[in-house]
């Protein structure tokens, strides 16, 4: 039996309805249920075949989870990796890593600390920056 799970939240019109449209049409082998996660094991596949994600852009459990099951084979609807790929730092990494020429381009700090921090969240970075080196390395000239 494939199981299709929908993964929702405080939604409560469109989860139910897209498992009853489902099991309604009855097809053999196939069958639709809210997900319902145990526990995680890394590298470990889900119960199932496909799962329609409609909360893990609210929880980072739920995207760890589904990254999770799509490694191990389920299709997930919507792409748990979204987070990851609108980032252009990691575009430009990933580019660079497979050969495609992008700009050359430095990952720096915020100049403001991020909510629920201090400066002892930030005290692995060298400081003050090495402004020469990273002019040097992205182009940019001083004159």
């Amino acid at each position: 039996m494939k199981k299709i799970g929908v993964l929702f939240g405080q939604e409560n019109s469109f989860p139910p309805a897209v498992i009853e449209t489902i099991n309604k049409r009855n097809i053999s082998g196939i069958f639709a249920e809210p997900v319902s996660v145990d526990k995680v094991m890394q590298g470990e596949p889900m119960d199932y075949a496909v799962i329609i994600d409609r909360i893990s852009h609210d929880v980072p459990f739920y995207r760890g989870m589904l990254k999770n099951a799509a490694i191990c084979g389920t299709a997930v609807m919507n792409n748990p990796f979204w987070n990851s790929a609108d980032e252009k730092f990691f575009n430009n990494a990933l580019a660079t890593k497979i050969g495609i020429p992008v700009p050359k381009t430095v990952l720096l700090p915020s100049n403001t600390h991020p909510t629920d921090t201090n400066e002892n969240s930030f005290r692995n970075l060298k400081m003050p920056l090495d402004w020469q080196s990273i002019f040097g390395y992205v182009g940019f000239l001083l004159t």
